[in-house]
């Protein structure tokens, strides 16, 4: 029986989401709320806020879904699984207390601590007088701040010395960059070596881990800029190898599962492990509760696997006996972003370069929407700061890159930003394994 499907969120994310689930023989009808006007081409939009827990629930009740993806971070950690579960919807996500695990710095750290897995030394404080001491006692720089809460993953300051630590502690504690989630901060050391991003289903009992991704944070090439929400991905990430994938799933994956179970609050969902290979082993650096964006946007293109069926083994605790496979391919997806972005940009550009949201007669080419709307009369136009991902799949990297910037070449808008180098670090890294 095909399933009337709810996705939760309005971004690039999301429309990845939708594509994969399309391809689900179990999919029926698929809403999106808020969505965007790229992902109305895919499913049915319904403009409710995302952090609106009451009123998304009633609306999924009204309509009677099959089954709900609560797709974004700020829903999950408000417990909108728990509000669906108690009427009787399914949904894919974890509950509130099982969000914790991004939704408070404090509380994943101390999980780490706790059962022994891998991260940088910390300590945590409400007292922004007693970050200072700490720091000044430490004397080690770089040093990283963190808010405590969800901040839409620009939480989080690289200090290089005294007066930079002084500046943020003020940024988050006293101004209230980020509102309460700067009301208690985490202060680590600086950790080296290559990121990874890997994205995981599990249903609270086993994982299995989604393709590696390297995410490109900094808004401009050469990783320079402000850190944005991420401005291109590719995957498979080659500083991710069989081997640290092992240690990973012996040292980092079950026990992390183990311990939310230990916890009493078993996670089932996505769990997204951010990593740094540092040269003592890899350690978590963050933990998000949800798909990443755009990671995403290049992972789910890679998998042969049904997301729908994926999806309700990791509700149903089944996910033992579910095949989750992946191409041996490759992914590249460039962000195309509003000038200006993540400061201050412009809304209401015109699009131009696409038929009903893509490109027309590309294979292995998709654009996902993340900040797009639609005007009365038809015209796509610009909607947020990252406006669209760009994604091409391909048997090898170089290949999937040269196809992703091909296709981000034949759309245009005013003031369009992208970064040129996007898997310029992933190729040096497999000429270097090569060497």
């Amino acid at each position: 029986m095909a399933k009337k499907i709810l996705v939760v969120g309005g971004g690039g994310r999301e429309h990845a989401i939708i594509k994969a689930l399309k391809k689900s023989p179990d999919c029926g009808e698929i809403w999106c709320a808020p969505g965007n006007g790229g992902i109305s081409y895919d499913a049915k939009c319904k403009n409710i806020k995302a952090t609106d827990v009451e009123t998304m629930v009633a609306f999924a009740a009204e309509e009677k879904f099959d089954y709900v993806v609560v797709a974004q971070d700020d829903p999950l950690a408000l417990g909108m699984v728990d509000a669906l579960a108690a009427v009787g919807i399914p949904a894919f996500g974890p509950d509130k207390a099982a969000a914790r695990i991004e939704a408070s710095k404090v509380f994943s750290k101390d999980l780490m601590k706790k059962y022994g897995i891998p991260t940088a030394d910390y300590a945590t404080f409400d007292d922004p007088a007693k970050v200072m001491d700490y720091i000044k006692a430490k004397g080690k720089y770089p040093v990283v701040i963190k808010a405590d809460g969800l901040a839409l993953g620009k939480g989080v300051l690289i200090c290089e010395n005294e007066e930079q630590a002084a500046d943020g502690v003020k940024e988050i504690m006293l101004d209230k960059k980020f509102g309460a989630s700067g009301n208690h901060v985490v202060v680590e050391e600086f950790l080296t070596g290559p990121e990874v991003s890997v994205l995981s289903f599990t249903d609270g009992k086993v994982v299995k881990p989604m393709v590696s991704s390297m995410d490109h944070k900094r808004a401009n090439d050469h990783d320079t800029g402000l850190n944005t929400g991420g401005m291109g991905t590719v995957a498979p990430n080659p500083y991710y190898t069989p081997a640290i994938a092992a240690e990973c799933m012996e040292k980092i994956f079950l026990p992390t599962i183990q311990a939310m179970n230990a916890e009493g609050c078993p996670f089932k969902g996505c769990l997204y492990f951010g990593l740094m290979l540092t040269p003592d082993g890899p350690k978590v650096i963050e933990y998000n509760c949800r798909f990443g964006d755009p990671e995403t946007q290049v992972v789910l293109p890679l998998l042969e696997s049904d997301l729908l069926k994926i999806m309700a083994a990791c509700t149903e605790g089944t996910l033992a006996d579910t095949e989750v496979k992946f191409s041996e391919g490759a992914a590249c997806c460039v962000i195309l972003a509003s000038g200006g972005y993540p400061v201050s940009y412009e809304k209401g550009k015109p699009i131009s370069g696409l038929t009903n949201g893509q490109l027309e007669g590309e294979s292995n080419i998709t654009v996902y929407h993340s900040g797009t709307a639609l005007r009365e009369d038809g015209t796509l136009v610009t909607n947020g700061g990252r406006v669209l991902g760009v994604t091409a799949t391909a048997a090898t990297l170089p290949e999937a890159l040269k196809k992703a910037y091909a296709a981000a070449d034949c759309i245009h808008f005013d003031k369009l930003h992208r970064r040129s180098d996007i898997g310029a670090r992933a190729l040096a890294a497999m000429k270097a394994q090569e060497g």
